[in-house]
């Protein structure tokens, strides 16, 4: 994109609650921090994880930069680039900016009636720095050192990537891997794999089987986790035939779980929101015992994992190999 229309991108955003925060990062208050700061229900990462809600905060360090442009995405795909970051911000500049933006964010909440005040100045240091807002993170050439200084600040950071860029992950140094690692997972074989994606990157299911491989081999150096977000067929949306939880996907899911040996494994449901409503309709959405069958599906598909958690209202399922903590241990 031209200055021009990144101008505009920009402006865009901020006027859907984005906080831009110098060239190429955002951040964004997550409905569940809303919830949390109301003293109302927390996201399943603090049920699962016990990281608390109020303290989450959803960015970006790669705002308008992904390969991809997938179905289920629920990101307005028209801001979307496959060029590589310019004029790229430093790690350190970056978070302090996020945290800035995102006490603007959240200064009208103070003074509502029904507040959590304890919550509330929770929110205003993030305890958890998530990279799913918008984007693809592995393409900001700083990341590692991002980690690096959200560790310095007694933060947890989970990275979640689409599995481009194997050999960026396979480059952290030991003290810059985030907390968490989340590849999602959303094609079960090369054919969907293209559909779904509508990849710009050359040999794009390579380079995601790559990084299963780099995932498995950390090992003991990173939490690892496998999503999955199911669709199911459907009557509305440009995709409505579009599904990726039939019976003969589940071996395939198996595969490629195994090949990356995850130490837990996240299955959720679609939900048609954002602009993701352009592709998918309301009745693609599969129900909770939908997700929940397909995660029994899947768990006995698999060797030494057990269902460790679930969240209907998230229609999320959590897939945990024996022995493995879930609660976060802050580094």
């Amino acid at each position: 994109m031209g200055p021009s229309s990144i101008k505009k991108a920009k402006e865009k955003l901020e006027e859907e609650g984005y906080g831009i925060v110098g060239n190429h990062s955002a951040v964004k208050i997550c409905l569940w921090t809303k919830h949390a700061i109301r003293g109302d229900a927390s996201c399943w990462k603090e049920k699962f994880y016990g990281i608390g809600s109020a303290g989450c905060c959803q960015m970006t360090p790669s705002l308008f930069h992904c390969e991809n442009k997938c179905l289920h995405c629920w990101r307005n795909l028209d801001y979307t680039s496959n060029e590589k970051i310019k004029d790229v911000d430093n790690p350190k500049e970056i978070l302090d900016g996020i945290v800035e933006a995102r006490k603007k964010l959240l200064t009208g909440f103070k003074g509502r009636k029904g507040i959590d005040l304890k919550k509330f100045e929770d929110a205003l240091e993030p305890k958890l720095y998530t990279m799913s807002l918008s984007g693809e993170p592995t393409l900001y050439p700083r990341l590692g050192e991002m980690f690096k200084e959200i560790r310095h600040r007694k933060a947890v950071s989970f990275l979640v990537t689409n599995g481009l860029n194997p050999e960026v992950i396979a480059e952290f140094r030991d003290d810059e891997l985030p907390t968490q690692i989340t590849v999602s997972t959303n094609a079960p074989n090369e054919k969907l794999f293209k559909i779904w994606h509508r990849s710009t990157k050359k040999n794009a299911w390579k380079e995601f089987n790559k990084t299963l491989e780099v995932i498995k081999n950390l090992k003991g150096k990173v939490r690892r986790v496998i999503r999955l977000t199911l669709v199911k067929d459907g009557e509305e949306g440009e995709f409505n035939e579009v599904t990726n939880m039939t019976n003969e996907n589940v071996e395939e899911y198996c595969n490629l779980i195994r090949k990356a040996e995850p130490d837990f494994i996240h299955v959720k449901g679609f939900k048609s929101v954002g602009y993701s409503r352009k592709r998918m309709g309301y009745d693609n959405q599969p129900w909770f015992k939908e997700v929940k069958g397909y995660s029994e599906k899947i768990k006995e598909g698999l060797d030494r994992y057990e269902i460790a958690g679930e969240d209907e209202r998230s229609c999320v399922v959590m897939l945990a190999k024996k022995g493995c903590e879930l609660k976060i241990i802050r580094v």
